[in-house]
């Protein structure tokens, strides 16, 4: 029987579109399961246009956009497609976190896969798929594990670590085989404030002496970006929002929970009420009991956190918890001061009714822009420019900076490192063992050194 190997059917040279597939003699288990951010998505595939919903798949593997595998994709997904429907060959789906580029395409996957995830991450899952008329995951065998403990799947046993990632719930793991142990990082960071996770997990990783590690990458190789930490972020708009008496404004993730709790904290210190979506107000509800009580703002529940109605012709019943002392546009023109509203991109046409004073300030508080050609940012700065508002860029990545990426590595001393989730592959040192950047869809060996690639 052939050693244990791990083939890579996304994420290679790339941000996002992590797709891992591990086998163990005759057992074969998945890590992750999302779509790319990659050049190569958007070449054929951008805003209204997008794959048909009657024939997802199809569409997908005319451009390499999926990795062609047989016993993973539902009947229905399948439709015409080339490829023929099989009864699962996959035993099991690993969910390392709810960010789309790493769960985004579950809703191809057969029913009949089981799926493994946090019970935080399922719970984040269900609030993003009841509040979201486009991200649809389907149905499936759901198994949640409680963190740290092992999961068997034939000769396999898996071990979810929780990380800190600006998303809660995610996971790194340590995967054991018949011939040897693999890590695999998931997204994380640990400069944020689950950062003893991050290093807990780590810690359990190195005492496993493991043969491979596969390691995203997402800011190795040049980053101009500054590296703040979220108390870093913290201060930074706690200063922009002293001596304003207008309106502000900022942009976040509404996954970022982390984030809004520091941008309530800067709300409240400052005097301020902070105003949110009713998609975030939903996502805070329904995460809430996962952390300590009182811990993460609520509105309805919580002091100082509103939420903000737009003008829509209907509501959701998913919104209408948050309906009865949501403020209005007039109500914040009228007294801007008092709040800090937090906007999505596709909430920017309420400006128009809010009409914030020129000088006011905004608060980006999400990634800059993967390249000059962005069309959101772009559009973005279009809006900003037009009401004259005064931008500000502070953000605490999701992600470890290139120094501490070289630390881990070398703390973990695995045989064979694979750079993931990255663009900058060449990046990555070990003074340990071999550095592979690794190539789509080639199995390689988990019991001896690969060779680098």
């Amino acid at each position: 029987m052939r050693s244990p190997t791990v083939t890579f059917l996304g994420g290679i040279r790339e941000i996002g579109g992590n797709k891992i597939l591990i086998e163990d003699g005759p057992d074969r288990i998945l890590f992750d399961f999302g779509p790319s951010f990659a050049p190569r998505y958007e070449a054929y595939y951008s805003g209204f246009l997008q794959p048909r919903s009657t024939s997802p798949v199809k569409d997908l593997l005319e451009f390499d956009l999926l990795p062609r595998v047989e016993g993973l994709y539902s009947r229905e997904a399948l439709a015409d497609a080339d490829l023929a429907w099989r009864a699962p060959e996959i035993h099991g789906i690993f969910v390392s976190h709810a960010h789309a580029d790493h769960a985004g395409y579950l809703s191809l996957v057969d029913p009949e896969i089981p799926v493994y995830l946090g019970e935080g991450t399922k719970v984040l899952l269900d609030a993003i798929q009841s509040s979201s008329p486009t991200m649809k995951y389907g149905e499936h065998a759901w198994r949640t594990v409680p963190d740290r403990s092992p999961v068997k799947v034939g000769r396999l046993e898996v071990v979810p670590h929780p990380v800190d990632h600006s998303i809660p719930f995610a996971y790194g793991f340590v995967v054991r085989t018949s011939e040897g142990t693999l890590v695999y990082t998931g997204d994380f960071r640990h400069h944020g404030p689950r950062a003893a996770d991050t290093r807990a997990f780590l810690e359990a990783a190195a005492g496993e002496r493991p043969d491979a590690l596969l390691i995203e990458g997402t800011r190795a190789g040049p980053d101009p970006r500054r590296n703040l930490t979220e108390e870093g972020v913290r201060a930074a708009v706690d200063g922009v929002l002293a001596d304003r008496p207008t309106l502000a404004l900022a942009c976040t993730y509404p996954r970022d929970v982390d984030r809004l709790r520091t941008l309530h904290g800067a709300a409240t210190s400052g005097g301020r009420t902070l105003v949110v979506s009713t998609r975030t107000a939903h996502l805070l509800a329904a995460v809430a009991s996962r952390f300590p009580r009182g811990s993460l703002p609520v509105p309805g529940a919580s002091p100082g956190i509103r939420t903000y109605a737009r003008k829509k012709k209907r509501f959701f019943k998913w919104e209408e918890p948050f309906l009865d002392e949501a403020l209005t546009a007039e109500e914040v023109r009228a007294d801007g001061k008092r709040y800090l509203l937090a906007l999505d991109l596709a909430h920017y046409p309420e400006l128009i009714d809010l009409r914030p004073p020129k000088g006011s300030p905004f608060v980006h508080s999400m990634s800059e822009p993967f390249s000059e050609d962005d069309v959101d940012d772009r559009v973005m700065h279009n809006w900003l420019d037009h009401f004259g508002l005064e931008f500000h860029q502070m953000h605490a990545s999701g992600h470890a900076s290139g120094p501490e990426l070289e630390a881990i590595v070398a703390q973990l001393r695995a045989r064979t490192v694979y750079p993931i989730h990255t663009e900058h592959p060449e990046a990555f040192r070990s003074d340990s063992g071999t550095v592979v950047s690794a190539d789509l869809a080639r199995p390689y060996a988990l019991g001896r050194p690969a060779r680098a690639s």
